[in-house]
């Protein structure tokens, strides 16, 4: 068995076939060396999350975009989390994630939303990731396969976060 560091990974798409690149990104998790996938939540359907943009362009495209696949898989790693984070941006360049603009439709999103109880803040890396605790799209899954895990800045579970949700964006299994 590999030691090291209990992690959550939230998996998001909403190009072309989304549960095919969830899958498929799910898939590479296991690839990421010193890392092993211990297990994933079943599949959501859920609707969009969308700031508003100042741009008018990027508003037309976020009202209109398809509704995301999202999962949380939770793995192992001993991997540090610049490197864990690396491994997850490589598996996005793989499968074509271009970046546009904040919000935009995306083919596969990554997201490193835990890494053990450890607080993170870089230019580029913030651990806790700072929007799980507000979003539906997260809290399901990750309550699926961890409802009892604690979150690092407010003390509080999952489950907990995940009960004093206002987000009422539209979360189900997906079919």
């Amino acid at each position: 068995m590999l030691s090291g560091v209990i992690s959550y990974i939230g998996i998001g798409s909403n190009l072309g076939d989304s549960l095919a690149n969830c899958k498929e990104a799910v898939a590479g998790l296991s690839g990421i060396p010193e890392t092993i996938l211990e297990q994933v939540s079943s599949f959501y359907k859920t609707e969009p999350v969308t700031d508003i943009p100042a741009d008018k362009a990027a508003r037309e495209v976020l009202k209109n975009q398809s509704w995301f696949t999202n999962a949380v898989a939770e793995i192992r790693t001993r991997l540090s989390p610049r490197d864990l984070l690396t491994g997850l941006q490589d598996i996005e360049k793989v499968m074509g994630r271009a970046r546009t603009f904040a919000g935009a439709p995306r083919v596969i999103d990554l997201d490193l939303l835990l890494y053990g109880q450890e607080i993170i803040h870089e230019t580029d890396l913030v651990v806790p990731h700072p929007s799980m605790h507000k979003r539906r799209f997260v809290l399901e899954p990750l309550c699926e396969i961890a409802s009892y895990a604690i979150h690092p800045l407010f003390g509080v579970s999952m489950r907990g976060l995940k009960d004093r949700l206002e987000d009422q964006k539209k979360v189900g299994i997906h079919q």
